[in-house]
Order: C-alpha cells, then sequence, then structure tokens
C-alpha cells in the first residue's frame, strides 16, 4: 500500500512539475529522482519546513521517510531501472545518526572541502551510476558546502518490437518540423496501442510503445495550440483514470484525433493495421528545483538564516543547516531498437552562513499515427503506473541525405537480463 501511495504521490508532483514546462525548447525530467529526496529530508526540517515539504509531497511528514524508501524499493525492482542514493558530508558536520539510519544510501562519504577533489568525486558517482550519460553532479561542490544529497536514476528498455530505420526522410512540405527528421516506422495489428484522450487541453493522439522489463513509453501529441504542460498532464492524468481513454479499434472512421486517421480499405489479410512514424530524438535538461521552490516545498529550507537551522533533525549540532543548491539534470533517447533515460538529481546543504486483379476480400481497418510537429513522452513502470520520465520533443533527429547510405545503428546498447517477456 505505501508504494502504490508513494506512486500517486510522486506522479502529482510530476505532473504539477511538467505544468511549468517552457514550450519553446524541448525538455526532460524525471520526477521519481526528487520525489525521494524531499520525503527523506522532510522528517528532519522544522516545523516551517515541514509543513511546505508535506504540501509539495502531497503526504503527512510522518510517513513521508517511510514512503520515499518504499519508492526507492520500488525503483530497485523494476528489471529496467537503476537508482542509487548518495550522502557525502564534511567533517564538520555532524549527521545525526537517527537521520542516518532512516535513508537507504548507497554509499556515504567524505567531503574534503578541496573543490577539485569533490568535484572529481561527485561526478564520477554520477558517470558511474548512469553509465555515463550524466558525467556531472548537478551541485557544484565548494568549501562552504557541508551536505550533499544525491539521486541517480537511469532507465533502459529494449522494444519488444523494434522500429523500422530507413536512415532518414528528407523534408516534407507537410510536416511541421520545417526541416528533413528521421523518422522510425512501425506496422502492428495491435490497434489499441493507439488511442485518442478527451482532457481540458483538447484532443490528445496517445501511442504507447511498450518495452522489456515493465517499462512503456507514451507519446503524446496534440493540437498545434495546446501547451507543452497541458499536453503532458494529460498523459499522466490517464495514469489515474482521471482522463477518458478511447482506443482505435472503437474510434469511428476518419481523422479522429491529431496526428490518428482512421480509414476503412479492402486488404487481403484479415488483420487490421495500425502504422506509425515516429522521429528519433534525444532531449538534455537541467533544472534549477529552487527556481520553483513553491512547487518543491523549498521556500524556507533553501532560504539562508544565521540563527534558525532550517533542518534540525539532520545533524547533531551547529552550524544551522539551509539547502543552497538543488538541481536535476536529465536526459533521454528514443531509437528504433529502445528507449534511455538518466537523471541525477543532487541537493547541496550549506551551515547558516528527463496486385492482384482479385478484389480484396476483408475490410478492415487501417489506422495511421504520425508525429510531425512537438510532441510528449512519458516513460512509466507498467504494473505500477509510476511516471519515470516525462518530456517534451522540439529538435528530433535531422534527416539524412534519404538517397544515401542506411547508417548503421550499432549504438552501444547493452544487453540487459530480462525476467519476464510481455
Amino acid at each position: 500500500m505505501s508504494r502504490a501511495q508513494a506512486v500517486r504521490a510522486a506522479n502529482a508532483l510530476g505532473e504539477r512539475w511538467v505544468g511549468q514546462t517552457d514550450p519553446g525548447r524541448g525538455t526532460v525530467l524525471m520526477p521519481a529522482g526528487v520525489w525521494p529526496l524531499l520525503g527523506l529530508l522532510a522528517p528532519a526540517g522544522s516545523t516551517t519546513v515541514q509543513g511546505e515539504l508535506a504540501q509539495a509531497l502531497g503526504v503527512p511528514v510522518a510517513v513521508a521517510a517511510e514512503r520515499a524508501r518504499a519508492l526507492l524499493g520500488l525503483l530497485r525492482d523494476i528489471p529496467a531501472v537503476r537508482s542509487a542514493l548518495g550522502v557525502w558530508s564534511d567533517d564538520r558536520l555532524r549527521l545525526s545518526s537517527e537521520w542516518l539510519a532512516s535513508v537507504p544510501a548507497d554509499l556515504v562519504g567524505r567531503l574534503t572541502g578541496d573543490a577539485g577533489r569533490d568535484r572529481a568525486l561527485l561526478y564520477a558517482w554520477a558517470a558511474e551510476q548512469t553509465d555515463g550519460q550524466i558525467e556531472e553532479m548537478p551541485v557544484e561542490p565548494g568549501p562552504d558546502n557541508l551536505l550533499v544529497l544525491a539521486a541517480a536514476l537511469t532507465v533502459r528498455t529494449d522494444w519488444i518490437k523494434p522500429f523500422r530505420d530507413y536512415g532518414a526522410f528528407g523534408e516534407d512540405a507537410a510536416d511541421g518540423w520545417g526541416r528533413g527528421v528521421h523518422y522510425l516506422t512501425r506496422a502492428t495489428s495491435l490497434l489499441d496501442r493507439a488511442a485518442l484522450l478527451e482532457t481540458s487541453a483538447g484532443p490528445l493522439t496517445e501511442l504507447r510503445v511498450l518495452g522489456c522489463g515493465d517499462i512503456s513509453v507514451h507519446l503524446l501529441l496534440g493540437e498545434p495550440e495546446a501547451a507543452p504542460g497541458d499536453v503532458l498532464s494529460a498523459g499522466i492524468g490517464v495514469l489515474s483514470q482521471r482522463v477518458r481513454r478511447t482506443t482505435a479499434d472503437r474510434l469511428p472512421v476518419g481523422v479522429a484525433g491529431p496526428g490518428l486517421t482512421i480509414e476503412a480499405v479492402r486488404r487481403y489479410e484479415p488483420e487490421d493495421r495500425l502504422f506509425v512514424s515516429v522521429p528519433k530524438f534525444t532531449v538534455e535538461a537541467g533544472h534549477d528545483l529552487i527556481a520553483h521552490r513553491g512547487l518543491f516545498g523549498l521556500e524556507t529550507l533553501a532560504s539562508r538564516s544565521e540563527t534558525e537551522d532550517r533542518l534540525p533533525g539532520l545533524s547533531d549540532g551547529e552550524p544551522p543547516l539551509f539547502v543552497n543548491s538543488a538541481r536535476q539534470k536529465a536526459t533521454a533517447s528514443f531509437s528504433a531498437r529502445g528507449f534511455r533515460a538518466a537523471s541525477v538529481t543532487a541537493m547541496g546543504m550549506m551551515g547558516g552562513s528527463a496486385g492482384s486483379t482479385r478484389k480484396p476480400p476483408y475490410l478492415q481497418r487501417f489506422v495511421e499515427v504520425g508525429f510531425t510537429r512537438p510532441f510528449g513522452f512519458l516513460a512509466v513502470h507498467r504494473l505500477s503506473g509510476l511516471v519515470l520520465a516525462a518530456g517534451w520533443v522540439t529538435e528530433p533527429d535531422p534527416g539524412d541525405d534519404p538517397w544515401g547510405a542506411v547508417p548503421d545503428e550499432s549504438e552501444e546498447w547493452e544487453e540487459w537480463e530480462e525476467s519476464e517477456e510481455d
């Protein structure tokens, strides 16, 4: 039960976060990498800090740490996910043994106060925990930093059925990208992978791409005027069944939704067909959580005080602490073979100063979905509904010469041993 409650709370934070997405550029964010850190800090906060964090977390402070540990436990149980938690403190800070015992850290280390040495230490940890996808710690160590708390999260899944990659496609006047884009295509008889969502942001087309290790990626296309935050929020709302979802096998013939058309065609095969075209993409982003301090419950926690300790339950004495830096770096990529995403979220604390002529016998549905303008995506754990990554694509991979050689997509997609196949 605690895991289910933690999932709902983390998704709710993610839904509010994506609502502040910048529509002018692509982005990726990973709320499941932020929520546990806030939950672990909440019990150590002052009365004011606890109240603000409880509102941001969506759970009472009394259970915040328990829910954070439950969410971290869930992440560690997902085959396609790797997660890690690290704590580094300066010798000048005596961490509370009670708080430290409540934190399921994979690493508890020491800061030296030497910015160069500490930077090398923290950067190496970030790169190791994300398989090199994130090579820097989001917070910058310095002589005044007494504590760094960081969470690394990596999602890697191969598609159960890969896309076809012809290399690239030239610019099409019907596209909204304004340039040649590298498209991936797939055909299937499973029409329910595509659906129309009826939302307050207008109709949205959703395409679900299933990967191994219990991961699915949901692609979301709205009308041209739909705000990215509204599109992504609606996509998360579907997971809690707050948004009506009608699958393509139940939609009427015609233009059924953004980028979604349905035809009745004569075919020689009895199966319906769903044909999709999706741009290959990679997006990267950095997020300053303190810039949205109200959203993350950091109003008081991120404000300096020489007299009031913002985290009295975290250390056994002086100096009074406050959060001076809270950031996330994230990246996500979508290719013919699968999906990858990674993030490192860190908080730094100082002391008070992601053709035959015969007529075809079968009249069948032909459903086509094309993502030909900016769209959103969610990486979701299928069994729990936890949103692992959310993002917006404005600049997909560029298209090459369609008459040139097909590129060799021999990316280093390490084979993860899967415990099950869908």
